[in-house]
C-alpha cells in the first residue's frame, strides 16, 4: 500500500500526540525534599566574576569575537562540568542586510545526554532553548535578558541534574535496561540558538537565522529504518524556549493549548517552591495573593487559545509541527520588560534573585520530566548513607 507524504505526515502527528498523552499521565510530582534540596547557582551567578554567567555578559553580535569567546565558553562548561554530554555544532552562513555580500556565520551549540543504552532514534528529548548572540545595534548592548540570564539559568539546571542522571541510569543498567518500557527511552538536550537578533529591521529573512537553520537541517537528518523517531527534530519531545527571563516580577503566559499541561506542571512547581520557602524572590512569608509568575496556570485548557504571534526561536520549529513551551516575559497592557533592545538591558539591571528563583525552577522542571526524584542527595538520603557506612563498619 503507497501512503502519500501528507497521509504519512499525519499519521506521524498523531503518533507524537499519543506519546504526549502517555507522558503527561505519566509524569509524576517530585518531593518537597527534592525541591528543599536542588543546587542553587550561588557565586556562579555573579555578573561581574561568576564562571557561568559572567562570560555570556558581552557584546556578542553573531559572527564577531565575543560570539566566539561565548560559544567557547559554553563548549569548556560542557566539557568540564559535564563531560557524559555529547556536543554538537551547526553551521550555517547568511547575508544581512547591513553586510551586503558579505557573508555572516552563525553558529549553533548542541549538547544532549542520552540513556547510554539507547540507541540515537529510539530517544525523544527535553529539549531546553535560548539564544546567545545579541543586538548588532545599538552598539556595546549586553542583552542580559535577552538572553545571557537564560543562557545561565539552562547550564545550571543542566549541572544540578546531571549526578542524579548517572546515578538513575546506573542503576537501571544494573537492573537490566531490556525491560524497560517506552517512558525510560527519554533524554534531554540543551540549544542555544544564534542569530536571532534582527540586524537592522525584524523580517521573516532579517532574524532567527539560526534557528531557521537548524530547524530544517534536522527535518531532513533521518534516523536509521525502524527508529522511534524518524528525524533528529521529530525527536524533541518538547521544546522549552527561555527569552526575555531576568527582570523583577515577570509575567509568563500560556500561549499553546497543546502544552497547556506542562506548563501547568511548571505552575504547580512555581507554587510549591514559593510555598516551600525556596524562591529568593518572594517575601519571607510568601502570601497566598502574591503574583505568580505563570499566570494562567490555573486556568482551563479549554480557554487556552494559540498566542503564536510573539516572534523568536521556536517559529521554525513550531511550523514543522514541533511542540512549544513558551517561556517569554510578556503583559499584556505593556508588553516586554521595558529594558528590552536598550543599553540598560545588562548584568546591573538584572533582578539577582528572580535570576537565581528561575534557575531553581528550570532545574525542578528538567527533573520531575525526567523523573529523578529519589535520585539527588538530600538530608534525608545523606543520613541513610551514613546509616549504611556505619553499618558496614
Amino acid at each position: 500500500m503507497l501512503v502519500s507524504p501528507s497521509s504519512r505526515h499525519a499519521l506521524w502527528r498523531c503518533v507524537f500526540s499519543l506519546l504526549l498523552l502517555v507522558h503527561s499521565a505519566a509524569y509524576s510530582a517530585i518531593s518537597d525534599d527534592t525541591l528543599r534540596a536542588l543546587p542553587r547557582p550561588g557565586d556562579d551567578f555573579d555578573i561581574h566574576t561568576g564562571k557561568i554567567l559572567s562570560p555570556i555578559l558581552i557584546p556578542r553580535v553573531a559572527g564577531t569575537p565575543g560570539s566566539t569567546a561565548v560559544l567557547n565558553h559554553f563548549n569548556d562548561f560542557f566539557q568540564t562540568s559535564l563531560p557524559h554530554w555529547t556536543i554538537e555544532l551547526q553551521n550555517s552562513t547568511s547575508k544581512t542586510p547591513v553586510t551586503g555580500d558579505k557573508d555572516v556565520p552563525f553558529v549553533n551549540f548542541i549538547a544532549y545526554r542520552d540513556p547510554p543504552w539507547a540507541a540515537k532514534g529510539d530517544v525523544g528529548r527535553l529539549t531546553l532553548v535560548a539564544h546567545y548572540d545579541s543586538k548588532y545595534t545599538p552598539e556595546g548592548f549586553i542583552g542580559a535578558i535577552d538572553s545571557a540570564a537564560p543562557c545561565a539559568m539552562i547550564m545550571h539546571a543542566m549541572r544540578s541534574i546531571d549526578a542524579a542522571l548517572t546515578k538513575k541510569w546506573t542503576e537501571m543498567e544494573a537492573q537490566g535496561h531490556s525491560s524497560l518500557g517506552i517512558g525510560e527511552q527519554t533524554g534531554i538536550q540543551v540549544l542555544f540558538l544564534d542569530g536571532e537578533e534582527a540586524f537592522q529591521t525584524w523580517t521573516d529573512t532579517d532574524s532567527l537565522y539560526g534557528a531557521r537553520s537548524l530547524a530544517e537541517t534536522w527535518e531532513h537528518t533521518y534516523h536509521p529504518a525502524m527508529s522511534q523517531f524518524r528525524t533528529e527534530l521529530s525527536s524533541i519531545t518538547l521544546f522549552v524556549l527561555l527569552d526575555l527571563l531576568g527582570a523583577k516580577s515577570p509575567t509568563i503566559l500560556s500561549h499553546f493549548p497543546t502544552t497547556h499541561w506542562a506548563y501547568q506542571n511548571m505552575g504547580k512547581l512555581e507554587g510549591r517552591l514559593r510555598d516551600l520557602q525556596q524562591f529568593k524572590s518572594s517575601p519571607s512569608q510568601a502570601k497566598r495573593s502574591e503574583q505568580k509568575w505563570l499566570i494562567d496556570a490555573e486556568t482551563d485548557e479549554r480557554f487556552i487559545t494559540s498566542r503564536g504571534g510573539i516572534s523568536d526561536d521556536h517559529l521554525p520549529f513550531m511550523h514543522r509541527g514541533v511542540e512549544i513551551l513558551h517561556l517569554i516575559d510578556f503583559k499584556t497592557e505593556t508588553g516586554f520588560p521595558n529594558v528590552w533592545h536598550t543599553l540598560d538591558d545588562d548584568g546591573e539591571h538584572l533582578d539577582a534573585a528572580t535570576v537565581e528563583d528561575w534557575s531553581t525552577l528550570v532545574t525542578a522542571f528538567a527533573a520531575e520530566w525526567m523523573e529523578l526524584d529519589g535520585y539527588f542527595e538530600t538530608p534525608a538520603t545523606r543520613s541513610a548513607d551514613l546509616y549504611d557506612r556505619k553499618t558496614e563498619l
